[in-house]
């Protein structure tokens, strides 16, 4: 069963529920409750859950554990999401792993460099979520209200 990296127990607790089967999504967050929050919305989907809480393992995750769709903080310890997504879009491993940018940023420049760089949404904390359903469904292929 795929375990969680992060170093806290309830996270690796949810993503210990999923299976192999489905499709992966990495949330990449420093903060647990969002990391946890983030989770509760994808776990009704059967999607498999990885987590990271910066943005070096959120890197190595990427490479290591090819994910179908990155949820990617942009402010946390060991680098900025932007980092990340500029060296994921620059590796031939991961440049085509989407990415759906989930921040408490409010600066129009880093959105707009966040999707220069490929970020196919960028979500404002706190998080809507239908709009962050719709956009995880929309990236992984998944019909709007499927469970």
């Amino acid at each position: 069963m795929p375990r969680s990296t992060d170093i806290n127990s309830q996270d690796e607790s949810i993503s210990s529920r999923v299976s192999c089967e489905m499709p992966k999504v990495l949330i990449a967050d420093d903060s647990r409750f969002q990391r946890q929050m983030l989770a509760s919305f994808l776990l009704p989907k059967k999607i498999e859950i990885i987590f990271a809480v910066d943005a070096l393992q959120t890197w190595m995750m990427a490479l290591r554990s090819a994910p179908d769709l990155i949820l990617l903080d942009i402010n946390m310890p060991g680098g900025t999401g932007i980092e990340v997504l500029k060296r994921l879009r620059v590796s031939n491993k991961t440049q085509q792993i989407p990415v759906i940018v989930v921040s408490g940023d409010e600066s129009a420049t880093t959105e707009a460099t966040a999707r220069e760089l490929g970020a196919l949404d960028f979500i404002h904390k706190p998080v809507d979520q239908q709009k962050l359903t719709d956009a995880i469904g929309r990236a992984l292929g998944l019909q709007a209200n499927a469970s």
